[in-house]
């Protein structure tokens, strides 16, 4: 049984530029009508005899859009069938001005003890460009508040690689980020999706996506001074303080097995992946004439796990260890500067994680033949 549980709450007050997730953009959120089909998958879907879980995250979407109340009681629902364990980490991400007082303490009183706030950006212009609806000053209004209601395991997203034409200073951003001081950083290169107003943007001209080099510069600008403010950059994408690793996000990078729920959520048993319904229309009316939402399903072959296991390997600081005839093909890289070996473990260093994909797949070729 998974001892890890994802729910995807899709709602959102307006959709970012940049965004290809599944969500609903609603003025009202329907936190009755969104519980009741939660409630139905759970019945459907859950182990009826409640399994201990070490962690549980609401991803979305904007979770925090359910209100105090409304995530306590999605809490209340998924552990009557998945019991968080004594130390177990919940999660739930949130936006900024969703993180009030009487929110924040509900949540925690839920058993709610990781915050994942997206900030994105210390800049008014980029945060009005990116489609967000808080401002700059909302950040540290919102870990203030949260760590009053005695949540303070709080992680901070920021994007980098934006546009030269917004004229956003990266290193400024860092730098403010590091004095709220978060246990937890994560950071994402800006991606150019189709339908999304940035990619119709980027079509028509309107806007040009960031170099490769300025891409580069700020990966390495933003490792260089996250691991000397004293983060350990513990995964492509991540930063932590010590002891404040996402223990949710690590399970999926070592390819434990874990539940999911909601629309679009994609869970993974070992061997076979399970995806939800995109949309969440499609999810509610699914579930309110009692069918399964699921929408596919596949078991993984060889090939696709000997993939995954050398991608998340290479992803993480863990590393992945050697296996016969690796050697031939790791040489350059070690050359180049790209990997390290030690202890037959194979670890990407930063200037390596640009190039994870292409290193990924050459060893993956290799190990298939």
């Amino acid at each position: 049984m998974p001892r890890h549980v994802y729910v995807h709450v899709p709602f959102c007050a307006r959709r970012c530029s940049y965004c290809d997730f599944s969500i609903a953009v609603r003025r009202v959120v329907p936190v009755d009508e969104y519980l009741g089909a939660l409630d139905t998958e759970l019945r459907l879907r859950a182990p009826q005899t409640p399994k201990t879980v070490d962690t549980i995250y609401f991803g979305g979407g904007t979770p925090s859009r359910l209100g105090g109340q409304g995530v306590a009681r999605a809490i209340e629902l998924v552990s009557r069938y998945f019991a968080p364990a004594v130390d177990a980490e919940i999660t739930i991400e949130a936006n900024p001005e969703d993180v009030t007082p009487d929110a924040a303490e509900a949540w925690r009183q839920a058993g709610v003890n990781r915050l994942s706030l997206g900030g994105q950006s210390f800049d008014a212009g980029a945060l009005a460009w990116m489609h967000r609806t808080h401002g700059p000053e909302a950040i540290a209004s919102a870990m203030e508040v949260a760590r009053a209601a005695d949540i303070t395991n709080l992680s901070v997203d920021l994007i980098f690689a934006l546009p030269a034409e917004l004229r956003r200073n990266w290193q400024s951003d860092i730098e403010q980020l590091l004095k709220l001081n978060p246990s937890h950083i994560s950071l994402y290169g800006l991606t150019i999706e189709a339908g999304t107003p940035l990619g119709r943007w980027v079509d028509s001209r309107i806007t040009v996506e960031a170099s490769e080099e300025g891409y580069a510069e700020q990966f390495l600008t933003a490792h260089s001074l996250l691991t000397e403010a004293g983060f350990e950059h513990y995964e492509v994408s991540n930063f932590a303080r010590p002891t404040s690793k996402s223990r949710h996000n690590s399970a999926y990078w070592t390819a434990a097995p874990y539940a999911a729920l909601g629309p679009s959520a994609h869970e993974f048993d070992g061997a076979a992946r399970r995806w939800n319904l995109r949309h969440y229309a499609a999810w509610r009316d699914a579930l309110s004439e009692g069918r399964d939402p699921g929408e596919g399903s596949e078991t993984l072959s060889a090939e696709n796990r000997v993939a995954e296991a050398v991608y998340l390997g290479l992803r993480t600081t863990n590393g992945l260890q050697t296996q016969s005839g690796d050697e031939s093909v790791i040489a350059p890289w070690i050359r180049e500067g790209w990997v390290t070996l030690t202890n037959e473990t194979i670890r990407c260093t930063p200037t390596g994680w640009l190039r994870l994909d292409a290193l990924a797949a050459a060893l993956t070729h290799h190990r298939s033949r």
